[in-house]
Protein backbone atom coordinates (compact mmCIF):
# COMPACT_ATOMS: atom_id res chain seq x y z
CA UNK A 1 0.00 0.00 0.00
CA UNK A 2 1.10 3.20 -1.22
CA UNK A 3 2.25 5.82 1.50
CA UNK A 4 0.34 9.23 2.04
CA UNK A 5 1.48 12.57 2.12
CA UNK A 6 0.50 15.79 3.03
CA UNK A 7 2.26 18.68 0.88
CA UNK A 8 2.60 22.05 2.37
CA UNK A 9 4.12 24.55 0.51
CA UNK A 10 2.75 28.24 -0.19
CA UNK A 11 4.03 28.03 -3.73
CA UNK A 12 1.11 26.26 -6.41
CA UNK A 13 4.42 25.56 -8.25
CA UNK A 14 6.34 23.69 -5.58
CA UNK A 15 3.33 22.03 -4.38
CA UNK A 16 2.70 20.34 -7.65
CA UNK A 17 6.51 19.53 -8.63
CA UNK A 18 6.41 17.92 -5.42
CA UNK A 19 3.15 16.09 -5.75
CA UNK A 20 3.95 15.01 -9.54
CA UNK A 21 7.25 13.55 -8.22
CA UNK A 22 5.97 11.58 -5.08
CA UNK A 23 2.71 10.33 -7.17
CA UNK A 24 5.04 9.43 -10.25
CA UNK A 25 7.34 7.25 -7.09
CA UNK A 26 4.32 5.45 -5.69
CA UNK A 27 2.80 7.59 -3.20
CA UNK A 28 -0.55 8.84 -2.01
CA UNK A 29 -0.74 12.60 -1.69
CA UNK A 30 -3.90 12.70 0.61
CA UNK A 31 -4.03 16.38 0.73
CA UNK A 32 -1.96 19.94 0.41
CA UNK A 33 -1.76 23.24 1.56
CA UNK A 34 -0.57 26.62 1.20
CA UNK A 35 -0.30 28.11 4.91
CA UNK A 36 0.73 26.89 8.29
CA UNK A 37 -2.83 26.60 9.72
CA UNK A 38 -3.99 24.07 6.83
CA UNK A 39 -1.18 22.45 7.33
CA UNK A 40 -2.27 21.73 11.01
CA UNK A 41 -5.70 20.60 10.69
CA UNK A 42 -5.32 18.44 7.26
CA UNK A 43 -3.04 16.77 9.09
CA UNK A 44 -5.62 16.27 12.07
CA UNK A 45 -7.80 15.29 10.02
CA UNK A 46 -6.01 13.23 7.23
CA UNK A 47 -3.63 11.45 9.30
CA UNK A 48 -0.84 10.99 6.81
CA UNK A 49 2.11 8.87 7.05
CA UNK A 50 4.56 11.50 5.87
CA UNK A 51 4.37 15.71 5.66
CA UNK A 52 6.54 17.64 3.14
CA UNK A 53 6.39 21.15 5.16
CA UNK A 54 7.74 24.12 3.62
CA UNK A 55 9.28 26.69 6.48
CA UNK A 56 8.41 29.58 4.92
CA UNK A 57 4.59 30.00 4.68
CA UNK A 58 2.38 33.71 4.38
CA UNK A 59 1.05 32.76 8.50
CA UNK A 60 2.78 30.84 10.65
CA UNK A 61 6.46 29.02 9.95
CA UNK A 62 7.03 25.02 9.34
CA UNK A 63 8.80 25.29 12.94
CA UNK A 64 5.77 26.83 14.62
CA UNK A 65 3.41 23.93 12.68
CA UNK A 66 5.99 21.40 14.18
CA UNK A 67 5.66 22.75 17.58
CA UNK A 68 1.93 22.46 17.19
CA UNK A 69 2.59 19.07 15.38
CA UNK A 70 4.19 17.67 18.87
CA UNK A 71 1.34 19.39 20.70
CA UNK A 72 -1.61 17.91 19.29
CA UNK A 73 0.41 14.29 18.63
CA UNK A 74 0.81 14.29 15.13
CA UNK A 75 2.65 11.13 14.23
CA UNK A 76 3.31 11.87 10.49
CA UNK A 77 7.05 11.59 9.70
CA UNK A 78 8.34 15.64 8.54
CA UNK A 79 10.41 16.13 5.59
CA UNK A 80 11.71 20.40 6.23
CA UNK A 81 12.01 21.83 3.03
CA UNK A 82 13.85 25.53 3.31
CA UNK A 83 15.57 27.78 1.07
CA UNK A 84 19.64 27.74 0.98
CA UNK A 85 21.09 29.58 3.82
CA UNK A 86 19.15 29.02 6.59
CA UNK A 87 20.81 25.72 8.45
CA UNK A 88 19.45 27.29 11.95
CA UNK A 89 15.81 26.83 10.62
CA UNK A 90 16.85 23.39 9.83
CA UNK A 91 18.63 22.53 12.70
CA UNK A 92 15.23 23.50 15.05
CA UNK A 93 12.91 21.77 12.73
CA UNK A 94 15.08 18.72 13.32
CA UNK A 95 15.36 18.85 17.09
CA UNK A 96 11.17 19.38 17.16
CA UNK A 97 11.00 16.23 15.26
CA UNK A 98 11.18 16.90 11.54
CA UNK A 99 12.74 13.57 10.05
CA UNK A 100 15.01 14.68 7.78
CA UNK A 101 15.51 18.30 5.65
CA UNK A 102 16.17 19.36 1.76
CA UNK A 103 17.30 22.36 0.69
CA UNK A 104 15.71 24.42 -1.85
CA UNK A 105 16.03 24.00 -5.28
CA UNK A 106 16.37 20.53 -5.38
CA UNK A 107 15.94 17.91 -8.20
CA UNK A 108 12.68 15.17 -8.02
CA UNK A 109 16.00 12.66 -7.50
CA UNK A 110 16.91 14.54 -4.28
CA UNK A 111 13.31 14.90 -3.08
CA UNK A 112 12.76 10.45 -3.38
CA UNK A 113 15.71 10.15 -1.51
CA UNK A 114 14.87 12.70 1.54
CA UNK A 115 11.45 10.60 1.59
CA UNK A 116 12.88 7.34 2.01
CA UNK A 117 15.24 8.08 4.45
CA UNK A 118 12.50 8.95 7.03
Amino acid sequence: MAKTVLVVDDSLFMREMIKETLEEAGYEIVGEAENGEDAIELALELEPEIVTLDNVLPDINGTEVLKVYKEEGVKASVLMISAVGQEGVINEGLSLGAKNYIVKPFTPEQLIEAIENI
